[in-house]
């Protein structure tokens, strides 16, 4: 008798459980995707676009913390098609980020879906194609992902959010395939012609009340161009930067470098009329300027002359204000400890890697190197050439830690082999004239400091290690270093890139490879069933 009620309590134990197992899993949610290329008239010519649901930009991503998400994506162009998650850091699954180290592209007329969990990630991201070119003419979009009810905001919770996209436009190549061939024949790209705001030129306009406080998620999803935003008659609170909840400064402007992403608040206090929102090149000549309006519920008055004035060309005045923006410490962000707990400036550097980016010429062509080394995509994903033990697709030996003075430069597949967990500096050297901007998948980094000339191991001194901010994308000015901190606590295969994409086309890229010999789902999952194979991987 005993026995029997005792088995009935289990049972009714173990349903419950069941039951809540059932309702505590994260929610789906499900995409499906068609990719086309189609018309885009944008600056008075027709030029060929690339959609998604017949859109340009593509939809957005609307999600929650740890939200699972879905994309069935079917490729109707005429050549093999790729999306990456930009700043999605893809826990324990690089199978799904979407690059070509990673996954085998997508053939032309077939669909592939990406299974991805954002895992403890709140803040402003987007994504865009990987394959080719494609990303200049479209096929770009929004990744927002807010926080869960239970979790609190450390700042006023705005009214609405509005999302901001600023890309650069070609106006005289018909479509990616003529910029593609202008790289491929050895040439740089020119200034581009114009920059858009969520793909249209000075025609958008975002709608508030007077009083009421707004959130503005702001992406530079230009291919060569740092922008300056700002919004006429209004100051901008910085609330998060690439997931990082930060201080919350007041600036009047504020650059955003390519690949990078900000949100802003702002609150409606002007006289009940419309406003310029601008977005303007950085150091380039002619600056490119492109406005949307912010516009008072109500109001009957278009926005006045002169727009708010642009920053000074001067690099100073950026690299100043890029050691202002600062992790807020005592806040949370995806999860309810405060930021500042995890201490970076205390932890032992098991490693330091110095990366130099250069434009060489290889075979009487134009190609951009780190360390000497061009890098060229082998016909096998990295990632499956190290899960099936292929031979013959990568040397961690091809690339140094340190920049190789005197070599002469070549083609190759530059691999850094690290071990999980890990935590590495990794200094980034620019001796170009233009500002670069470095990418990281898989992981955040600490910004740790910037400097002008040649870095060396006495700028450790200034190094902020108390709250510099985590965020995916860096910029290098020219003539000039920036330094990070990263703790490779996810395993796989990350793609370090060039957010400038006709540098990282030509060669400005390379991978890190964060490994252990312990098989383990905990760590990384298996290849998912669904895995495309080229090159020498062969389906098992």
């Amino acid at each position: 008798m005993r026995k029997a009620i005792f088995l009935q309590f289990l049972t009714g134990v173990l349903a419950c459980l069941s039951v809540f197992s059932v309702n505590a899993e994260d929610p789906y949610r499900y995409y499906t995707w068609t990719v086309t290329y189609g018309t885009v008239s944008r600056l008075g010519g027709h030029q060929q676009g690339i959609l998604i649901n017949g859109l340009f930009p593509g939809p957005p991503i609307e999600a929650v913390t740890n939200d699972n998400i879905i994309v069935n994506v079917i490729n109707k162009l005429d050549e093999p098609f790729l999306i990456t998650w930009n700043g999605v850091k893809q826990r324990r699954t690089s199978w799904q980020d979407g690059v070509l180290g990673t996954n085998c592209p997508i053939p032309q007329n077939t669909n592939w879906t990406y299974k991805f969990q954002l895992k403890d990630q709140v803040g402003t991201y987007n994504y865009f194609p990987s394959t080719q070119m494609h990303r200049v003419f479209g096929g770009y979009g929004a990744l927002n992902i807010a926080a869960r009810s239970v979790i609190s905001i450390p700042y006023p919770i705005p009214a609405q959010e509005f999302t901001i996209l600023v890309s650069d436009w070609y106006k005289n190549f018909g479509d990616h395939k003529a910029l593609q061939k202008r790289l491929d024949d050895g040439h740089a790209l020119p200034v581009p012609d114009s920059l858009l705001i969520n793909g249209r030129p000075n025609s958008l306009s975002f709608t508030g009340q007077k009083g009421k406080t707004y959130k503005f998620r702001v992406s530079n999803l230009c291919i060569e161009t740092s922008i300056n935003f700002r919004i006429q008659g209004h100051t901008m609170t910085l609330v998060e930067v690439e997931g990082a909840h930060t201080l919350q400064e007041v600036y009047e402007s504020i650059d955003v470098h390519v690949g990078q992403s900000v949100a802003v608040e702002i609150t409606l206090n002007g006289s009940p009329k419309d406003y310029y929102i601008v977005a303007s090149s950085r150091f380039t000549k002619p600056i490119l300027t492109t406005t949307a309006i912010l516009h008072y519920d109500g109001s009957h008055t278009p926005p006045s002359l002169p727009l708010p004035i642009a920053p000074t060309y001067h690099l100073h005045w950026s690299m100043k204000q890029a050691r202002t923006i600062r992790t807020n410490l005592t806040a949370n962000a995806a999860r309810p400890n405060p930021q500042g707990s995890f201490h970076y400036g205390q932890i032992r550097v098991v490693r330091t890697i110095v990366l130099e980016n250069t434009a060489v010429k290889i075979n009487g062509k134009l190609r951009y190197a780190v360390n000497g080394i061009s890098y060229v995509d082998p016909s096998t994903p990295l990632k499956l050439a190290d899960w099936y033990n292929i031979s013959g697709v990568f040397d961690l030996k091809t690339i140094k830690d340190k920049p190789t003075h005197g070599a002469l430069a070549k083609a190759g597949v530059s691999v850094i082999g690290l071990t999980l967990h890990d935590y590495v500096e990794i200094v980034f050297q620019n001796n170009d004239t233009t500002v670069q901007s470095w990418h990281l998948d898989g992981s955040s980094f600490y910004v740790v400091g910037y400097g002008g000339g040649q870095w060396t191991t006495d700028m450790k001194k200034k190094y902020n290690l108390a709250d510099a901010v985590s965020r995916h994308t860096v910029q290098v000015y020219p003539s000039s270093w920036s330094a990070v901190y990263v703790s490779l606590d996810n395993k796989g295969m990350w793609n370090l890139r060039s957010a400038i994409w006709s540098r990282r086309y030509l060669g400005q890229q390379l991978y890190l490879r964060v490994w252990n010999n312990e098989h383990s789902v905990y760590t990384e999952t298996d290849v998912p069933p669904n895995a495309l194979y080229c090159g020498k991987a062969k389906r098992p």
